[in-house]
């Protein structure tokens, strides 16, 4: 067989492995759903800034043309707004202006209201908070802060889990105790208080304490799952034969066993991101999360909590928990799809 058809025919069972495992995965409706929600979800976090904003998208002004100043904040209009801007257009001498589907930032305060926090209106959609701010724009922006928060906690945590799950797994002996008795110290906490603890020892918590926090106390788990599915590994055939051909441990254990030792972490990690999610927004909700005014879901369900008995805002507690369920159901959605899928006794 020459080199070039032997990479053709690796490339095809390479392509046919991903073919069967999103065979397997996209049986279920449930599962197609949940890839859907989670891949809005995305696209929400990376657009929120063209679905709510206090500036438009493009505007003509006195001649001036003025392109995306939602992301660019030029400075003849930092004292503007989508409504101050309204006032000033005069089609006459050629002035408009395209604006975000919800015109409204997430940090611009409505001083025309009487009341506050707001209910539901043809102008504010999903009301307002207890300080005049869009709880729509807000819920949007949110978005972005909770995926982050997930997302990058759980890519350190599992860096941390996968690189010390491996090493104790593939070497054993003094160093597969240590971390083995680290981590099972580490899981004698519940993760919540230990979180809540770290996090009342920091003076002014930002939203990067909030991720390094969970990364830095959710790994022993991902180091469990790791060794043990390690130790299955470096026992099969073509470790054994790499090993018998003199590669180096290194090699080995970066070529061939962590590779094929990924698949229940990456199912791990699914539900992790959920996990991540629902801790960052009840530690909003405790006010240990995101320092105010940083839009987030659990800081609205805070506001919500104030005013539980009377005058009783209810958007504020119905909307960002109707926000985090979907999200925290879509990713274990997610997770329980590539659970079955990864699992070799599934059939297509």
């Amino acid at each position: 067989m020459n080199p070039p058809t032997a990479r053709r025919r690796k490339g095809h069972i390479r392509t046919s492995a991903w073919a069967r495992l999103w065979a397997r995965y996209r049986r279920r409706l449930a599962h197609r759903v949940g890839l859907g929600a989670v891949l809005a979800l995305a696209l929400m976090a990376v657009l929120a800034d063209f679905v709510a904003s206090d500036l438009p998208l493009a505007v003509r002004l006195e001649g001036q043309l003025h392109v995306l100043p939602n992301l660019v904040r030029p400075a003849a209009l930092r004292n503007e707004d989508i409504g101050s801007l309204e006032e000033k257009l005069d089609p006459a001498r050629g002035d408009w202006m395209l604006t975000t589907p919800v015109p409204f930032g997430p940090y611009r305060l409505d001083a025309s209201l009487e009341m506050l926090p707001a209910g539901p209106s043809a102008r504010h959609w999903l009301g307002t908070d207890e300080t005049g701010r869009d709880v729509l724009s807000r819920l949007v922006h949110g978005t972005r802060v909770s995926l982050a928060v997930g997302l990058f906690a759980v890519a350190i945590y599992v860096l941390i889990g996968v690189s010390l799950g491996a090493v104790a797994g593939y070497f054993g002996g003094a160093v597969d105790v240590v971390i083995s008795r680290t981590v099972e110290a580490v899981l004698t906490f519940p993760t919540l208080f230990l979180v809540l603890a770290l996090m009342a020892m920091i003076e002014r918590p930002t939203l990067l304490h909030v991720v390094l926090v969970i990364g830095l106390t959710r790994w022993p788990e991902v180091a469990r799952l790791m060794r043990g599915e390690v130790l299955r590994v470096k026992h099969l055939e073509f470790v054994q034969a790499a090993r018998a051909l003199g590669a180096s441990d290194a090699r080995i254990l970066f070529r061939h066993v962590i590779p094929n030792a990924l698949g229940p972490v990456l199912v791990s990690a699914a539900f992790g991101v959920a996990g991540a999610m629902l801790l960052e927004s009840a530690l909003s909700f405790l006010g240990f999360g995101a320092p105010p005014p940083t839009a987030s879901w659990g800081e609205i369900l805070m506001q919500a909590h104030r005013y539980v008995v009377s005058p009783g805002a209810w958007w504020l507690a119905l909307f960002p928990g109707a926000a985090i369920f979907i999200a925290v159901t879509a990713y274990n959605l997610v997770g329980e799809g590539l659970q079955e899928a990864m699992d070799p006794k599934s059939e297509p």
